[in-house]
């Protein structure tokens, strides 16, 4: 019998991401800004959820993998000692801006210390956590010795919260025994098609063509919802969510996906 992929699987309810996701919900932001066991979690949640954009953003800018470890691992470790998330709020922007800004902090530190060391005197690392007013995060600092290129930091989330949302559309798909079939599509969800054709997966799946182009369609408007739903928690208002899609689709576009 040939295969039908005309009905879409089962689409769940929306799970807030399901633990696939790298975004971030302010509650949770909120939370981890604390000394309480909740608050300590919260945070030592959100480390693991950033570690890879952070990861490899440091390795852009040092271009050495072992050092790029390394100064990651210091970077949530004191993260995860210091006084935390305190000063990030929905008021003061995105939260992975907040993140970026504190790495960019940690990383002029870094070669203060690194070029003091050098020279024989001694500098006290400086907390992640500078003082700010009630009008400012405390952690966006300008970094004149940074890459003018801040939107690096933003591809590395957009690459991850994308290959995350296929994760989770994979799942749903194996979850209703058509893991061969989401394989065969997936080239057509991330761009990746330069050397494949419709017709070759509409031979490679037994059906039609035409088929292959609706469920083709039906794939990407899920991946779409995905998303959505996922940015949905990045962001303060209703209203931000088409301005953050369209920004999420810009940066993927300019590293060369999407």
């Amino acid at each position: 019998m040939p295969n039908d992929l005309s009905t879409p699987p089962a689409t769940p309810p929306p799970s807030g991401g399901g633990g696939w996701f790298l975004t971030t919900q302010w509650t949770q932001v909120t939370q981890a800004a604390g000394s309480t066991p909740e608050a300590r979690a919260a945070l030592s949640d959100l480390c693991a959820r950033y570690w890879a954009p952070v990861h490899r953003f440091i390795l852009r800018e040092r271009h050495d993998p072992d050092l790029a470890r390394d100064l990651t691992q210091e970077f949530f470790s004191r993260l995860l000692a210091g006084a935390g998330v305190t000063g990030a709020s929905p008021l003061h922007g995105r939260f992975r801006t907040y993140l970026l800004g504190a790495v960019k902090h940690f990383l002029a530190d870094e070669r203060d210390r690194t070029f003091a060391a050098k020279r024989g005197y001694g500098l006290q690392p400086s907390s992640l956590s500078a003082p700010g007013s009630d009008s400012s995060s405390g952690l966006q600092i300008p970094d004149p010795a940074a890459a003018p290129d801040d939107t690096r930091f933003d591809r590395e989330w957009a690459l991850l919260l994308l290959d995350r949302a296929c994760a989770a559309l994979a799942s749903e798909w194996a979850a209703a025994g058509r893991a061969h079939d989401f394989e065969v599509l997936k080239p057509w969800l991330i761009g990746d098609t330069d050397s494949l054709s419709q017709a070759d997966a509409a031979r490679e799946l037994g059906m039609r063509e035409g088929a292959v182009k609706v469920a083709i369609h039906r794939l990407r408007k899920r991946l779409r919802q995905i998303l959505r739903e996922a940015i949905t928690q990045t962001v303060t208002s209703p209203s931000e969510v088409d301005e953050e899609l369209r920004y999420f689709v810009r940066v993927l576009s300019d590293s060369g996906h999407g």
